[in-house]
Protein backbone atom coordinates (compact mmCIF):
# COMPACT_ATOMS: atom_id res chain seq x y z
CA UNK A 1 0.00 0.00 0.00
CA UNK A 2 2.65 2.70 -1.50
CA UNK A 3 0.44 5.74 -2.20
CA UNK A 4 3.50 8.36 -0.11
CA UNK A 5 4.78 9.55 -3.87
CA UNK A 6 4.97 8.23 -7.22
CA UNK A 7 8.40 8.70 -7.04
CA UNK A 8 8.70 5.85 -4.39
CA UNK A 9 8.02 3.95 -7.95
CA UNK A 10 10.68 1.80 -9.74
CA UNK A 11 11.54 1.84 -12.90
CA UNK A 12 9.37 0.10 -15.57
CA UNK A 13 10.97 -2.79 -17.36
CA UNK A 14 11.32 -1.33 -20.60
CA UNK A 15 13.55 1.61 -18.62
CA UNK A 16 15.75 -1.18 -17.58
CA UNK A 17 16.28 -2.99 -20.64
CA UNK A 18 16.96 0.15 -22.41
CA UNK A 19 19.62 1.13 -20.00
CA UNK A 20 21.21 -2.53 -20.05
CA UNK A 21 21.35 -2.01 -23.55
CA UNK A 22 23.65 0.72 -23.54
CA UNK A 23 26.09 -0.30 -21.04
CA UNK A 24 28.79 -1.63 -22.82
CA UNK A 25 30.23 0.14 -25.85
CA UNK A 26 30.94 3.41 -26.79
CA UNK A 27 29.05 6.61 -28.01
CA UNK A 28 29.85 10.06 -28.15
CA UNK A 29 29.89 12.01 -24.76
CA UNK A 30 27.73 15.27 -23.42
CA UNK A 31 25.08 15.16 -25.56
CA UNK A 32 26.07 14.22 -28.98
CA UNK A 33 25.79 10.75 -29.63
CA UNK A 34 23.50 9.35 -32.00
CA UNK A 35 20.90 8.37 -29.45
CA UNK A 36 20.63 11.40 -28.02
CA UNK A 37 20.01 13.18 -31.39
CA UNK A 38 17.63 10.78 -32.15
CA UNK A 39 15.65 11.59 -28.49
CA UNK A 40 15.55 15.49 -29.86
CA UNK A 41 13.99 14.59 -33.15
CA UNK A 42 11.55 12.35 -31.50
CA UNK A 43 10.72 15.49 -29.23
CA UNK A 44 10.00 17.13 -32.63
CA UNK A 45 7.40 14.78 -33.72
CA UNK A 46 5.81 14.74 -30.65
CA UNK A 47 5.51 18.20 -30.28
CA UNK A 48 4.89 18.85 -34.00
CA UNK A 49 7.29 21.26 -34.60
CA UNK A 50 10.94 21.75 -34.26
CA UNK A 51 11.71 22.43 -30.49
CA UNK A 52 14.88 22.70 -28.39
CA UNK A 53 15.21 19.96 -25.91
CA UNK A 54 17.74 19.76 -22.93
CA UNK A 55 17.94 17.17 -20.93
CA UNK A 56 18.69 17.25 -16.83
CA UNK A 57 18.69 14.97 -13.98
CA UNK A 58 16.19 16.31 -11.91
CA UNK A 59 12.57 18.43 -12.09
CA UNK A 60 14.15 21.07 -10.00
CA UNK A 61 16.60 21.40 -12.24
CA UNK A 62 14.44 21.43 -15.05
CA UNK A 63 11.99 24.42 -13.29
CA UNK A 64 15.17 26.25 -12.01
CA UNK A 65 17.20 26.61 -15.63
CA UNK A 66 14.20 27.03 -17.27
CA UNK A 67 13.50 30.15 -15.57
CA UNK A 68 17.15 31.08 -15.58
CA UNK A 69 17.16 30.90 -19.56
CA UNK A 70 14.34 33.68 -19.16
CA UNK A 71 16.17 35.72 -16.19
CA UNK A 72 15.93 39.40 -15.91
CA UNK A 73 17.74 41.24 -13.32
CA UNK A 74 15.42 41.95 -10.34
CA UNK A 75 12.83 39.30 -11.90
CA UNK A 76 9.95 38.09 -11.02
CA UNK A 77 8.32 34.77 -11.67
CA UNK A 78 4.26 34.49 -11.09
CA UNK A 79 2.86 30.76 -10.07
CA UNK A 80 0.35 29.57 -8.11
CA UNK A 81 0.89 29.95 -4.25
CA UNK A 82 0.84 26.35 -3.77
CA UNK A 83 3.47 25.55 -6.84
CA UNK A 84 5.74 23.21 -6.23
CA UNK A 85 8.73 26.02 -7.21
CA UNK A 86 7.39 28.25 -4.33
CA UNK A 87 7.16 25.38 -2.06
CA UNK A 88 9.49 22.54 -2.53
CA UNK A 89 12.50 23.73 -4.14
CA UNK A 90 14.51 24.66 -1.51
CA UNK A 91 15.49 28.01 -2.92
CA UNK A 92 16.65 26.26 -5.91
CA UNK A 93 14.63 28.86 -8.85
CA UNK A 94 15.53 32.21 -7.02
CA UNK A 95 19.32 30.52 -6.90
CA UNK A 96 20.02 29.49 -10.23
CA UNK A 97 17.73 32.97 -11.35
CA UNK A 98 20.60 34.97 -10.03
CA UNK A 99 17.67 36.04 -7.25
CA UNK A 100 15.08 36.27 -9.42
CA UNK A 101 11.27 36.32 -6.93
CA UNK A 102 8.35 34.26 -6.89
CA UNK A 103 5.34 36.35 -6.74
CA UNK A 104 1.90 33.64 -5.63
CA UNK A 105 -0.98 33.79 -7.06
CA UNK A 106 -4.18 32.48 -5.44
CA UNK A 107 -6.35 30.09 -7.12
CA UNK A 108 -9.29 27.66 -5.88
CA UNK A 109 -8.18 23.43 -6.54
CA UNK A 110 -4.23 24.63 -7.26
CA UNK A 111 -5.10 26.62 -10.39
CA UNK A 112 -4.09 30.19 -10.75
CA UNK A 113 -7.23 32.06 -12.49
CA UNK A 114 -6.49 35.19 -15.06
CA UNK A 115 -8.25 38.04 -13.14
CA UNK A 116 -6.05 36.90 -10.25
CA UNK A 117 -3.03 36.82 -12.27
CA UNK A 118 -3.39 39.81 -14.18
CA UNK A 119 -4.04 41.31 -10.65
CA UNK A 120 -0.64 40.21 -9.07
CA UNK A 121 1.26 41.00 -12.69
CA UNK A 122 -0.29 44.71 -12.23
CA UNK A 123 1.26 45.10 -8.99
CA UNK A 124 5.03 44.72 -10.56
CA UNK A 125 4.59 47.86 -13.50
CA UNK A 126 7.82 47.15 -15.61
CA UNK A 127 9.23 50.70 -15.83
CA UNK A 128 9.45 50.82 -12.03
CA UNK A 129 13.21 50.10 -10.96
CA UNK A 130 12.59 49.64 -7.02
CA UNK A 131 9.53 46.10 -7.47
CA UNK A 132 12.22 45.01 -10.20
CA UNK A 133 10.85 43.48 -13.42
CA UNK A 134 8.49 40.90 -14.44
CA UNK A 135 9.79 37.67 -15.79
CA UNK A 136 7.99 34.63 -16.54
CA UNK A 137 4.51 32.96 -15.42
CA UNK A 138 4.93 29.72 -14.43
CA UNK A 139 1.54 27.00 -14.05
CA UNK A 140 1.86 23.35 -12.80
CA UNK A 141 0.32 20.83 -14.93
CA UNK A 142 -1.21 18.79 -13.14
CA UNK A 143 -1.21 20.72 -10.64
CA UNK A 144 0.22 20.21 -7.08
CA UNK A 145 -3.39 19.50 -5.81
CA UNK A 146 -4.16 16.64 -8.98
CA UNK A 147 -6.27 18.53 -10.24
CA UNK A 148 -6.09 19.45 -14.21
CA UNK A 149 -5.77 22.83 -16.49
CA UNK A 150 -8.57 22.70 -18.81
CA UNK A 151 -6.92 23.61 -22.71
CA UNK A 152 -8.96 26.93 -22.34
CA UNK A 153 -8.16 27.78 -18.60
CA UNK A 154 -4.01 27.61 -20.01
CA UNK A 155 -4.83 29.83 -22.79
CA UNK A 156 -6.48 31.86 -20.42
CA UNK A 157 -3.62 32.36 -18.40
CA UNK A 158 -1.09 32.86 -21.46
CA UNK A 159 -3.04 35.52 -22.99
CA UNK A 160 -2.82 37.46 -19.84
CA UNK A 161 0.78 36.78 -19.76
CA UNK A 162 1.33 38.36 -23.12
CA UNK A 163 -0.31 41.38 -22.69
CA UNK A 164 2.83 42.16 -20.51
CA UNK A 165 5.36 40.11 -22.93
CA UNK A 166 6.21 37.44 -20.24
CA UNK A 167 6.56 33.93 -21.54
CA UNK A 168 4.93 30.71 -19.81
CA UNK A 169 6.64 28.06 -18.09
CA UNK A 170 4.71 24.76 -17.93
CA UNK A 171 5.86 22.56 -14.99
CA UNK A 172 5.07 18.82 -16.26
CA UNK A 173 6.58 16.38 -13.85
CA UNK A 174 2.94 15.04 -14.26
CA UNK A 175 3.11 16.21 -17.86
CA UNK A 176 2.00 12.64 -19.07
CA UNK A 177 -0.96 12.37 -16.28
CA UNK A 178 -2.53 15.70 -17.00
CA UNK A 179 -2.28 15.40 -21.26
CA UNK A 180 -4.00 11.64 -20.50
CA UNK A 181 -6.56 13.41 -18.37
CA UNK A 182 -7.26 15.82 -20.99
CA UNK A 183 -7.20 13.30 -23.84
CA UNK A 184 -5.46 15.98 -25.81
CA UNK A 185 -1.95 16.25 -27.56
CA UNK A 186 1.35 17.64 -26.65
CA UNK A 187 0.59 20.10 -29.20
CA UNK A 188 -2.68 21.26 -28.21
CA UNK A 189 -1.35 21.65 -24.20
CA UNK A 190 1.22 23.52 -24.87
CA UNK A 191 2.57 25.68 -27.36
CA UNK A 192 -0.89 26.12 -29.39
CA UNK A 193 -2.29 27.68 -26.06
CA UNK A 194 0.82 30.03 -25.46
CA UNK A 195 3.07 27.91 -23.49
CA UNK A 196 6.78 28.63 -24.00
CA UNK A 197 8.56 26.50 -21.94
CA UNK A 198 8.09 22.82 -20.45
CA UNK A 199 9.61 20.96 -17.78
CA UNK A 200 9.07 17.67 -19.38
CA UNK A 201 8.90 15.21 -16.48
CA UNK A 202 9.35 11.04 -17.00
CA UNK A 203 10.86 10.30 -13.94
CA UNK A 204 7.40 9.80 -11.64
CA UNK A 205 5.70 7.79 -14.77
CA UNK A 206 8.15 5.33 -14.94
CA UNK A 207 11.73 6.53 -15.71
CA UNK A 208 14.44 6.00 -13.58
CA UNK A 209 16.41 9.78 -13.62
CA UNK A 210 14.76 11.65 -16.91
CA UNK A 211 13.91 14.96 -17.41
CA UNK A 212 14.09 17.95 -20.00
CA UNK A 213 13.66 20.82 -20.67
CA UNK A 214 11.53 21.91 -23.81
CA UNK A 215 11.53 24.94 -25.54
CA UNK A 216 8.82 25.64 -28.14
CA UNK A 217 11.09 28.11 -29.95
CA UNK A 218 14.50 27.38 -30.47
CA UNK A 219 15.63 30.72 -30.93
CA UNK A 220 14.40 31.21 -26.90
CA UNK A 221 17.53 28.35 -26.00
CA UNK A 222 20.21 30.08 -27.15
CA UNK A 223 21.95 30.33 -23.92
CA UNK A 224 20.60 26.85 -22.29
CA UNK A 225 23.58 25.31 -23.31
CA UNK A 226 25.77 27.61 -21.08
CA UNK A 227 22.99 27.78 -18.29
CA UNK A 228 23.19 23.92 -18.02
CA UNK A 229 26.55 23.18 -17.94
CA UNK A 230 27.13 25.96 -15.32
CA UNK A 231 24.54 24.77 -13.21
CA UNK A 232 26.41 20.96 -13.54
CA UNK A 233 23.42 19.31 -14.92
CA UNK A 234 25.32 18.68 -18.36
CA UNK A 235 25.83 14.68 -18.09
CA UNK A 236 28.71 13.37 -19.94
CA UNK A 237 26.97 10.16 -20.15
CA UNK A 238 23.72 11.89 -21.66
CA UNK A 239 23.17 8.71 -23.77
CA UNK A 240 21.89 7.17 -20.32
CA UNK A 241 18.76 9.72 -20.25
CA UNK A 242 18.28 9.15 -23.95
CA UNK A 243 17.83 5.58 -23.32
CA UNK A 244 15.39 5.89 -20.83
CA UNK A 245 13.23 8.06 -22.92
CA UNK A 246 13.56 6.13 -26.10
CA UNK A 247 11.90 3.24 -24.50
CA UNK A 248 9.77 5.70 -22.20
CA UNK A 249 8.45 7.28 -26.16
CA UNK A 250 8.16 4.41 -28.05
CA UNK A 251 4.53 3.16 -28.81
CA UNK A 252 3.17 5.50 -26.49
CA UNK A 253 4.65 3.91 -23.22
CA UNK A 254 4.98 7.15 -21.59
CA UNK A 255 0.61 6.90 -22.44
CA UNK A 256 -0.07 3.93 -20.97
CA UNK A 257 2.02 4.45 -17.99
CA UNK A 258 -0.14 7.12 -16.97
CA UNK A 259 -3.35 6.24 -18.01
CA UNK A 260 -2.94 3.40 -15.73
CA UNK A 261 -1.73 5.50 -12.92
CA UNK A 262 -4.96 8.08 -13.63
CA UNK A 263 -7.06 4.76 -13.37
CA UNK A 264 -5.72 3.00 -10.05
CA UNK A 265 -6.59 7.20 -8.62
CA UNK A 266 -9.60 7.12 -10.18
CA UNK A 267 -10.39 3.66 -8.81
CA UNK A 268 -9.38 5.02 -5.32
CA UNK A 269 -11.38 8.36 -5.58
CA UNK A 270 -14.39 5.98 -6.41
CA UNK A 271 -14.29 3.84 -3.83
CA UNK A 272 -13.86 7.09 -1.36
CA UNK A 273 -17.28 8.78 -3.24
CA UNK A 274 -19.18 5.79 -1.61
CA UNK A 275 -17.49 5.46 1.70
CA UNK A 276 -19.47 6.51 4.61
CA UNK A 277 -16.36 6.77 6.81
CA UNK A 278 -14.16 8.76 4.83
CA UNK A 279 -14.29 11.52 2.24
CA UNK A 280 -12.97 12.89 -0.75
CA UNK A 281 -11.41 16.73 -0.07
CA UNK A 282 -11.76 17.83 -3.63
CA UNK A 283 -12.27 15.96 -7.02
CA UNK A 284 -8.65 15.39 -9.23
CA UNK A 285 -8.33 14.46 -12.61
CA UNK A 286 -4.60 13.09 -12.85
CA UNK A 287 -2.88 10.51 -10.15
CA UNK A 288 -3.48 12.63 -6.78
CA UNK A 289 -5.96 11.41 -4.21
CA UNK A 290 -6.85 13.86 -1.05
CA UNK A 291 -8.92 12.03 1.68
CA UNK A 292 -10.16 12.99 4.44
CA UNK A 293 -10.02 10.11 7.72
CA UNK A 294 -10.35 9.80 10.77
CA UNK A 295 -7.22 10.12 12.49
CA UNK A 296 -7.39 6.89 14.64
CA UNK A 297 -8.10 5.23 10.79
CA UNK A 298 -4.92 7.15 9.34
CA UNK A 299 -2.51 6.02 12.06
CA UNK A 300 -3.74 2.12 11.96
CA UNK A 301 -3.06 1.99 8.54
CA UNK A 302 0.67 3.25 8.74
CA UNK A 303 1.10 0.63 11.56
CA UNK A 304 -0.16 -1.97 8.67
CA UNK A 305 2.23 -0.38 6.19
CA UNK A 306 0.34 2.08 4.43
CA UNK A 307 2.60 5.00 3.27
CA UNK A 308 0.90 8.45 2.68
CA UNK A 309 1.65 12.11 3.49
CA UNK A 310 -0.78 14.10 5.61
CA UNK A 311 -1.38 17.62 4.21
CA UNK A 312 -1.84 20.88 4.81
CA UNK A 313 -5.69 22.26 4.80
CA UNK A 314 -5.63 24.67 1.54
CA UNK A 315 -6.21 28.21 2.47
CA UNK A 316 -9.45 28.29 0.37
CA UNK A 317 -10.86 25.83 1.44
CA UNK A 318 -11.37 26.76 5.60
CA UNK A 319 -13.05 24.10 8.01
CA UNK A 320 -12.54 20.99 5.26
CA UNK A 321 -11.19 19.18 8.79
CA UNK A 322 -12.93 18.66 11.28
CA UNK A 323 -11.67 17.33 15.17
CA UNK A 324 -10.03 14.27 15.33
CA UNK A 325 -9.72 14.10 11.22
CA UNK A 326 -6.83 14.34 9.12
CA UNK A 327 -6.34 15.25 5.59
CA UNK A 328 -3.82 12.83 3.67
CA UNK A 329 -2.67 12.52 0.30
CA UNK A 330 -2.25 9.58 -1.95
CA UNK A 331 0.03 9.37 -4.97
CA UNK A 332 -0.67 6.19 -7.59
CA UNK A 333 1.80 5.29 -10.19
CA UNK A 334 2.35 2.75 -12.98
CA UNK A 335 3.31 0.04 -10.75
CA UNK A 336 0.04 0.55 -8.26
CA UNK A 337 -2.01 -2.71 -8.85
CA UNK A 338 -6.04 -2.80 -8.20
CA UNK A 339 -5.35 -5.11 -5.37
CA UNK A 340 -2.93 -2.49 -3.62
CA UNK A 341 -6.12 0.00 -3.91
CA UNK A 342 -8.57 -2.30 -2.56
CA UNK A 343 -6.60 -3.02 -0.23
CA UNK A 344 -6.30 0.01 0.95
CA UNK A 345 -9.77 1.30 1.01
CA UNK A 346 -11.19 -2.15 2.46
CA UNK A 347 -8.82 -1.74 5.57
CA UNK A 348 -9.84 1.73 6.17
CA UNK A 349 -12.98 0.75 6.35
CA UNK A 350 -13.00 -1.98 8.33
CA UNK A 351 -10.45 0.32 11.00
CA UNK A 352 -13.06 3.28 10.77
CA UNK A 353 -16.11 0.66 12.26
CA UNK A 354 -14.53 -0.78 14.87
CA UNK A 355 -13.02 2.19 16.14
CA UNK A 356 -16.73 3.62 16.07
Amino acid sequence: MFFASDNWSGAHPAIGEALMREQSGYANAYGASPLDRKIEARFNDIFEREVAVFFVGTGTAANSLALSSVGRPGGVVFCHKDAHIANDEGGAPEYFTGGGRLATVSGPHGKMTPDELERIVARYPADFIHHGQPMAVSLTQSTEVGTVYGLDEIAALTTVAKKSNLPVHMDGARFANALVALDTTPAEMTWKRGIDIVSFGGTKNGCWCAEAIVFMNPEQAREMPFIRKRAAHLFSKTRFISAQLDAYLTDGLWLDLARHSNAMAERMRAAFRQSATARLAWETQSNEVFIVLPKGAAEAARKAGAQFYDWLTPADQPGLINDGEVLVRCVTSFATTEAEVDRFVSFLEAETLTQQ
